[in-house]
């Protein structure tokens, strides 16, 4: 009778789980422990541990917890068995499989999001043409916004490289493009343009090793290097420009292109009338005649005169030595305008940015 029961409990097991009378499940069976993927899979416990590992063609007492026997062997089979398992159970996993999946999809994702990426044809009008729209450039400039600069094209007022523009869309290079809006030509690079109402005193340098009060003191923006275009005595006041453009520095302190400077002077008087003739044609210098290009009495009060002289020039004091030779030694010197660009009501030791319009003109005034 008792081989017969267990002839009939292996039956039962049998039918759930071919492998259940290998000497693995046997040694399970004994231990009453489950294999090490049950113990993975079958968290539960009790009844419904049992519904899913007995089923309805398992053994009597295999329809019990995991731990009963059989009954544990036909559960394993349900769950994921071995690889003669029931018909609608599944491998068990190896320790290593969930890493190793996990490493599949990594490198799935990887392969999907490293692809190069697809250059698409250029179907829209004018993608071939390189450069940057006009009306961006003449906008990053200054002259406006894009709108009322796309009005200044409208109104024929822009050229480039000396043909005006009248339709919308123009690319340019601001690199190489000469843009010019009405007859002025437009800084479209990232120049600076400063003027500096020079007080007496300061040195005409950017910067001075002795410690003295220079024009790098009154420039707050020091992201790029400035240079003063032309120098003022120490004790002369007056406008000064400041520029980051050194083809314009140069130009504008050059002999070639005669840019006129202007000055008021204070001196004792009386004067002769035939004063400015006598600067006009000139005085001699220890280095050199020195001329004059227009001379005139502003302001008379007793003996004080202020003149005004002007003068293309750029020797060193030359206004002053031109006065002394003259007999009549200066006591204060304003420089009031460098070329187009005047002094105006500026204040002493005041910096201000020039207009786009100022730029312009002085770059006319040296064929830039």
């Amino acid at each position: 009778m008792r081989s017969s029961g267990r002839n009939s409990r292996g039956t039962g097991g049998g039918q759930n789980y071919r492998g259940a009378g290998n000497g693995r499940d046997d040694k399970q069976k004994r231990t009453g422990r489950p294999r090490p993927e049950e113990r993975r899979y079958d968290v539960g416990g009790g009844q419904p541990g049992g519904a899913k590992s007995g089923g309805p063609k398992g053994g009597g007492r295999g329809s019990g917890g995991p731990k009963s026997g059989a009954g544990a062997g036909a559960g394993g089979a349900a769950q994921g068995g071995g690889p003669r398992g029931g018909g609608r159970g599944r491998k068990p996993a190896a320790p290593a499989r969930p890493r190793e999946y996990e490493a599949q999809i990594e490198e799935r994702n990887r392969a999907r999001h490293d692809k190069p990426r697809v250059s698409l044809p250029k179907t829209f009008p004018g993608a071939e043409q390189e450069g940057e729209r006009l009306q961006k450039v003449l906008a990053r400039a200054g002259m406006g916004s894009r709108r009322a600069c796309e009005e200044l094209i409208d109104q024929a007022r822009v050229e480039v490289n000396g043909k005006i523009v009248t339709e919308q869309g123009l690319r340019v290079d601001p690199e190489k493009d000469e843009i010019k809006v009405d007859g002025l030509t437009v800084a479209t690079q990232s120049y600076l343009f400063f003027a500096l109402n020079k007080p007496a005193g300061v040195v005409s340098t950017m910067e001075d090793p002795d410690g003295r009060q220079c024009l790098g003191d009154y420039v707050t923006n020091r992201e790029t290097r400035l240079f003063h275009v032309g120098r003022l005595d120490t004790e002369t006041e007056g406008i000064i420009l400041l520029t980051n453009h050194g083809e314009l520095a140069h130009r504008l302190t050059h002999p070639r292109y005669g840019v006129t400077k202007t000055y008021l002077a204070a001196i004792q008087g009386p004067l002769p009338r035939d004063l400015g003739k006598r600067l006009k044609d000139g005085i001699q210098l220890e280095d050199g005649y020195a001329r004059a290009d227009h001379f005139r009495v502003v302001q008379n009060t007793g003996k004080n005169y202020l003149v005004e002289v002007s003068l293309h020039e750029g020797r060193k004091h030359i206004v002053r030595r031109m006065l002394a030779e003259a007999g009549f030694p200066v006591d204060k010197l304003v420089r009031t305008a460098f070329g187009p660009i005047a002094l105006g009501d500026q204040k002493s030791g005041w910096l201000r940015r020039l207009t786009n319009t100022e730029v312009g003109m002085l770059m006319r005034e040296v064929d830039l």
